[in-house]
């Protein structure tokens, strides 16, 4: 099994702020400054297991119901292609919603799909404010489309009365983060894909971020739910940072380190 890094620099889709295009070359710079070393907790040099293919090229161009969802498509094809190639992969956004497309990517090879997603937003909208592939969306395309078999959200804290109707119509887990301690990693069965947003922790620890959400989860807290995790471990991404928003590279950090532990894990788990 290799390992991969694909850049996903797409932010057209955000409200609120851009920026988050930004994101994969400042946590390849964390990932590669002389702040910290190689190695994962367990003292694995993962570094040098991790194959970096660059930023994917795309035009960064909003969705919309006209169907303008060309960089969705170069997505999606280029998951598939890795995954085809007997590769898995770690994607660095850009925001949330790149993770529908590579969702569609992933399910053409592991259609019975756990995804386990870190954030304080549910991100189901039906059609946040009229772009289906809006990064407040891209849970309800990916279940509409079949996508997994399970959905499992940790450190939810904004959920609408919509999130919850949502929730409930594809049957979606949803553990806030009050209510962490009744998370079973031990429940899960894979494959099984992790979607990091960033601002599922608390701003105090990871400030670059376009929407600050006080009270949520620690770095640590974050840690020990990626060593929980059972395999495989079949991809995963890291997502919604935004360098603009970032204080003394604090959040490129986190995200450096998160890159770190999700691809030891993902090796040791198979």
């Amino acid at each position: 099994m290799s390992l991969v890094v694909l850049g996903v620099p797409w932010d057209a889709n955000s409200s609120h702020l851009y920026g988050c295009a930004a994101g994969p070359a400042a946590i390849r710079a964390a990932l590669h400054s002389g702040s910290g070393n190689d190695a994962t907790e367990h003292g694995l040099n993962i570094v040098a297991e991790l194959t970096d293919l660059g930023d994917l090229e795309l035009q960064n161009a909003v969705g919309d119901l006209d169907a303008n969802w060309a960089d969705a498509d170069v997505i999606t094809n280029a998951i598939d292609a890795q995954i085809a190639a007997g590769n898995r992969v770690i994607s660095l956004g850009g925001d949330h919603a790149v993770t529908y497309p590579i969702l569609r990517g992933v399910a053409k090879h592991h259609p019975k799909l756990t995804v386990v997603h870190i954030d304080a937003h549910p991100d189901m909208y039906d059609d946040f404010e009229g772009n289906p592939l809006s990064h407040a969306s891209p849970f309800a395309r990916a279940l509409e489309d079949g996508c997994m078999q399970r959905l499992v959200q940790l450190g939810i804290r904004t959920a609408t009365t919509h999130s919850y109707e949502q929730a409930d119509r594809f049957g979606v887990q949803m553990i806030g983060a009050r209510q962490l301690d009744q998370f079973d990693a031990s429940a899960l069965d894979g494959p099984i894909y992790l979607t990091v947003d960033l601002d599922g922790l608390d701003p105090a620890v990871a400030p670059g971020v376009s929407h600050h959400e006080p009270g949520g989860i620690t770095v640590r807290e974050l840690l020990d739910m990626i060593d929980a995790l059972p395999g495989p471990i079949v991809g995963a991404d890291i997502v919604e940072l935004n360098p603009s928003r970032d204080l003394v590279d604090m959040t490129a950090m986190v995200g450096a380190k998160l890159l770190k532990e999700i691809a030891g894990r993902m090796l040791t788990v198979g």
